[in-house]
């Protein structure tokens, strides 16, 4: 199957290739409840040598660049706690975690979370994390840009692949909030 968005003709929807997401991911897969039929989330085989933004535009499609989100995780601290949550922008952006993220999370401090942090809460691979298969108690805040596309490119969980799937789908995960002005263009 051809993908909606990107140069892969090896798409296939995710329930026929859980064997190949990592194990947060396929478990959302499986019990998927979205606003969208699991079969419209897509799973894209990609090389791990290429994930640097511009090798990977320049082998999967230029549009990309304007059609794929990363997925940050951040660390949120508020009265003496400390909370992990995902941010999800456009990758042609960065993320407004002092403003935008830290007033929607009702944060005091936010900032970056530590790489191995990252790794052992979300249960994935650094570099492919995900918004599918996140913990359902972490805050999700989903950029109004990333929301409104009609394909978007995500990670899969490893750094080995990807997932397209509908912006709005996006909107409908365990703890999703949709953010005007998360993302941020230079």
């Amino acid at each position: 199957m051809r993908a909606p968005i990107g140069d892969f003709d090896n798409a296939r929807p995710a329930p026929e290739v859980l064997e190949r997401l990592s194990a947060p991911v396929a478990a959302a897969v499986r019990g998927w409840e979205g606003t969208v039929s699991a079969d419209e989330l897509l799973f894209v085989d990609t090389d791990p040598d290429k994930a640097d933004t511009a090798v990977f535009v320049e082998t999967y499609g230029k549009e990309l660049l304007e059609t794929s989100a990363n997925c940050v995780v951040i660390a949120a601290k508020r009265g003496g706690e400390r909370t992990l949550a995902a941010c999800v922008v456009l990758s042609s952006t960065r993320l407004d975690v002092n403003g935008a993220a830290r007033r929607a999370l009702g944060a005091r401090k936010v900032s970056f979370a530590p790489h191995d942090a990252a790794v052992e809460g979300s249960g994935m691979e650094y570099g492919g994390i995900t918004p599918v298969g996140l913990p359902a108690d972490w805050p999700l805040l989903v950029d109004a840009d990333v929301v409104a596309l009609p394909w978007v490119l995500v990670g899969s969980g490893s750094r080995r692949g990807k997932l397209i799937v509908p912006g709005k789908a996006l909107a409908g995960l365990p703890g999703a909030e949709t953010v005007e002005g998360l993302g941020q263009r230079d």
